[in-house]
């Protein structure tokens, strides 16, 4: 069936230098194969029509909750109609409805509100709800940094989640006004895995990882950038998501090459941690794959001590940190061991969240988050769900 959209005004500011109407086009191309009819032109004799008041800031999940319910009217806070997803003999109709500014629902239409569209965002792991705003001038700072906000993970690593948001978002406005593309951040960020790579095989510890919490803020940045100006692909989740895959493990072997007297610890020596902390990332890895089948959420935002356990999981800035703090009181030789060791144990733990998932998904069906749960905001997890239901420092300019 054809899926036509039409933008019926324009907003009157820009957000992160993007006009609503260009913002909308991007968005409708990421849903998919939507013939685009612009500001102007004749409503579709068939098929559904997505009708959007351009001088709403909408996300794109908030219009797919709107287009997985046909025939609604999706409503703003204040009461104003912003959007509907109608047939297109009804095209017309509700048209004049929107534009004439009415609060009413025209007859036979079903009433959406941001309410009605679930918060939980698995992609993200968090639980803002899509965003549905007026843009005004006045707003512009609010409204970006609501975008950015709501673009900002969860459910994350300790540093992600609190030292990195504020000058994540600084990066992002550069990054947005020079014109760079998330997948040229991305780029600029593999050339330091290459360099931290050398630094840290020649022994070059604090240079290296100088280097390298530099490529770990730009591999924040280039995603958020990608979310809050609709640059997203294909290709680039692709790029970036093999460069994260496969880079953490790299930086500990060279790590350990670089480390020539080092002795052996319960008989293995550097090669043989190496391989024991390359097995066990892989592993954790696998675990993770393996969890996303059980259900619709990930092996992190099953419960809460999951998303607490992802604050400190072997990953590559957890890991960092351990590297950091061995060359601060100069044994980078503990640093490694320290990796290697946390790299193990926390595989280990999920593992059993693993063993222990497919037990509840044989006796009680797929699994569901915490995070959308009725009550995650008022029950006995709330303190949690205050942490990991967004990312507070993302919202705060």
């Amino acid at each position: 069936m054809t899926l036509s959209a039409l933008v019926l005004s324009e907003a009157p500011a820009k957000l992160w230098g993007l006009s609503s109407m260009e913002r909308l086009r991007r968005q409708t191309r990421e849903i998919g194969e939507v013939n685009w009819l612009g500001d102007s032109g004749e409503l579709p004799a068939e098929g559904e029509v997505l009708l959007l008041l351009g001088r709403f800031l909408f996300e794109t999940r908030t219009l797919k909750g709107l287009m997985g319910n046909p025939g609604s009217v999706l409503v703003a806070p204040d009461g104003t109609l912003a959007a509907a997803f109608v047939a297109a003999s009804r095209a017309q109709e509700v048209l004049e409805f929107l534009v004439s500014g009415s609060k009413a629902i025209p007859g036979g239409m079903h009433r959406l509100e941001i309410a009605d569209i679930a918060a939980f965002n698995v992609a993200l792991r968090s639980a803002r709800p899509p965003l549905l705003e007026l843009i005004t001038e006045q707003r512009k700072n609010e409204l970006e940094n609501l975008l950015y906000g709501n673009a900002y993970r969860g459910v994350t690593d300790i540093v992600t989640k609190f030292l990195f948001p504020r000058p994540a978002r600084r990066l992002v406005h550069w990054c947005a006004r020079l014109g760079l593309t998330p997948n040229m951040v991305t780029s600029i960020g593999f050339g330091l895995v290459v360099l931290v790579c050398y630094l840290f095989r020649e022994g070059h510890y604090a240079a290296g990882l100088s280097a390298g919490w530099v490529m770990t803020l730009l591999d924040t940045v280039d995603g958020k950038l990608a979310r809050v100006t609709i640059q997203s692909s294909r290709f680039g989740h692709l790029y970036d998501h093999l460069i994260d895959l496969l880079h953490p493990p790299i930086w500990y072997v060279y790590w350990g090459v670089s480390l020539a007297l080092f002795p052996p610890v319960f008989g293995l020596d550097v090669d043989a941690l190496s391989w024991l902390m390359i097995a066990a990332y892989a592993a954790g890895r696998f675990v993770e794959l393996a969890f996303n089948q059980l259900g619709s959420c990930t092996i992190f935002t099953w419960r809460p001590f999951d998303a607490w356990f992802r604050l400190v999981t072997a990953r590559r800035n957890p890991c960092m940190i351990l590297l950091t703090l061995s060359v601060l009181v100069g044994r980078p030789d503990w640093g490694f061991l320290a990796v290697v060791g946390w790299t193990v144990f926390t595989t280990g733990v999920m593992m059993v969240r693993l063993s222990q998932g497919l037990v509840s998904r044989f006796m009680h069906g797929p699994l569901t988050s915490w995070l959308g749960a009725d009550n995650a905001a008022t029950g006995p997890h709330a303190r949690s769900f205050r942490i990991f239901g967004g990312t507070r420092g993302a919202f705060k300019a």
